[in-house]
């Protein structure tokens, strides 16, 4: 059987779709998976131009509290895929490229892996816009306060 994705319990309760117990809220925030983000940093098979943008993205996505330490892998391979992407496509541009029907069909099916493995993965760290258009942040907002409509039979009076 299978279902919708389980959302985190901050996500949930920023939409305000789902009436849940604060006990409720509480156990589901116990049981989720509590992933750190102190230890983000460029892996060493990155050249420096690499790890640059690495740093750049990676600060953006941390301060969004969307990078976690488990996502170093996967915006590392974004940034290869994109570099490679772009090599190829530098290739396909120098002269004569496009007069050899060969070198230009091949060069353009590579192209053609690399932007979609580097789609992929910028759609997985939220990089493109509809990736983003998805995302929906937990805010840190005070609950409004909703008068009870029992009260009034609750409160003893002192004519009865």
């Amino acid at each position: 059987m299978s279902g919708r994705p389980r959302q985190p319990i901050d996500l949930i309760v920023a939409k305000g779709k789902k009436h849940l117990t604060k006990d409720e809220i509480e156990r589901r925030r116990a049981e989720e998976l509590q992933v750190p983000d102190d230890a983000i940093a460029p892996p060493a098979y990155l050249s420096k131009r690499q790890r640059e943008e690495f740093r750049r993205i990676a600060d953006t996505l941390v301060s969004l509290k969307i990078m976690k330490n488990l996502d170093v892998d996967a915006l590392a391979a974004y940034i290869v895929e994109r570099d490679e992407w772009l090599a190829t496509i530098k290739q396909l541009h120098r002269k004569g490229v496009r007069d050899d029907i060969a070198a230009f069909d091949k060069l353009s099916r590579i192209e053609e892996r690399y932007r979609k493995q580097m789609r992929a993965s910028a759609s997985d760290l939220g990089l493109s816009i509809t990736s983003r258009g998805k995302l929906v942040m937990p805010t840190e907002e005070t609950p409004i306060p909703h008068d009870n409509k029992f009260a009034k039979f609750s409160a003893v009076t002192a004519d009865g």
